[in-house]
């Protein structure tokens, strides 16, 4: 158990950055990290770290940060697993964080669990919400004054995305999580605002567990990142074939929008997992979303809910899709989808 847990004060965030560009989780988090903060009392404070990254720190508090920690060393220029858990851990042993959240990428994922073993906590994995309650969430009879407040709940999916798990660590602090991508709201830039700047430098000496990185190959891969897309065309099972995924393309090319699709497309192998939408998948919040061949599984609507405006085409009148969809059509998406993409195409026509 820590002890003295009420010197464990704020909520700090990993701002990752990879070759001096603050990452989307990174002001996702400082968002997030204002609105625990807030039920908390307390301030957001962003860990910025790597090399001659300094002035990423004017965006960070432009975003929302009250303090930004920043570790400047040229060991740290490239993402390395020794030299950033000593800096991270560094931190939470210095500043002694109440909260500490890291994005769930490659880096983040990597990054979490071996800075909590450091530092002796607990960490919760692909949080999908975060809130400050109370612990247990109801007081057990006859215990009532043992029941904890303003700790961290911790809710992420669980036993395949089958369930939701909410998860508290009473007895250790910090309280860590990583947080799933897409899923928390940056807050809106206020140009001019700035946060107090701390540089804070543990010292580096490579030791044997410090890798040295001989080339650095970038994926030429051009898949579109479906989490910055303003339209989405979604498709399922439903759509049949890969081969019949051609007239969603269509679709989205005529609308400007990107194709998306379910778990049980990239299951089948008729996309690759960086298009799924969905709980094991990419959490998106386009303006507009259409469901097509989608049934609407409730793994799928977490990761979608939160459209602007959701258009369903499903056959099936029952599908648990029309149940969030804004508007709705009953009937072949074989038929619908091309009658759509052609009267989108004249529009667009007369409008020229």
């Amino acid at each position: 158990m820590t002890e003295n847990k009420e010197q464990y004060k704020g909520v700090y965030v990993f701002a990752q950055q990879v070759d001096g560009e603050l990452s989307g989780i990174a002001l996702e988090l400082v968002g997030k990290g204002r609105d625990l903060a807030a039920d908390l009392e307390t301030e957001v404070t962003a860990v910025l770290v790597g090399s001659d990254i300094k002035g990423l720190a004017d965006t960070l508090g432009e975003y929302g940060a009250d303090r930004v920690i920043v570790i400047d060393d040229p060991e740290l220029k490239d993402y390395r697993t020794e030299p950033y858990a000593h800096a991270l851990a560094s931190v939470i042993k210095e500043f002694k964080p109440d909260v500490m959240l890291v994005g769930a990428t490659a880096i983040g994922r990597d990054l979490g669990p071996r800075v909590s073993a450091r530092v002796h906590t607990g960490l919760t994995a692909d949080c999908t919400q975060l809130d400050i309650g109370d612990f247990p969430l109801n007081p057990i009879p006859g215990k009532e004054n043992e029941q904890l407040h303003k700790q961290l709940l911790m809710t992420r999916p669980a036993f395949g995305g089958n369930t939701i798990a909410t998860i508290a660590c009473p007895n250790f602090r910090p309280q860590m999580a990583t947080v799933r991508p897409g899923v928390m709201q940056k807050a809106e830039r206020v140009p001019g605002r700035r946060a107090e700047v701390i540089e804070f430098n543990p010292g580096f000496e490579p030791n044997s567990c410090y890798v040295e990185i001989l080339d650095i190959v970038k994926d030429t891969k051009k898949v579109a990142d479906i989490m910055d897309a303003k339209i989405l065309v979604s498709g399922g099972r439903g759509v049949g074939s890969p081969e019949n995924f051609a007239i969603l393309d269509e679709l989205a090319e005529a609308i400007g929008g990107t194709v998306s699709c379910s778990r049980a497309v990239v299951d089948a192998g008729w996309k690759p997992k960086d298009l799924q939408v969905g709980q094991t998948g990419k959490t998106v919040r386009p303006h507009v979303y259409f469901a097509i061949g989608i049934s609407g599984a409730i793994q799928h609507l977490a990761g979608m809910e939160e459209s602007d405006i959701i258009i369903a085409i499903n056959k099936d009148e029952t599908a648990p899709i029309f149940d969030v969809a804004d508007h709705g059509v009953v009937g072949d998406l074989n038929k619908i989808v091309p009658l759509l993409t052609k009267k989108i195409k004249e529009v667009k026509e007369a409008q020229a």
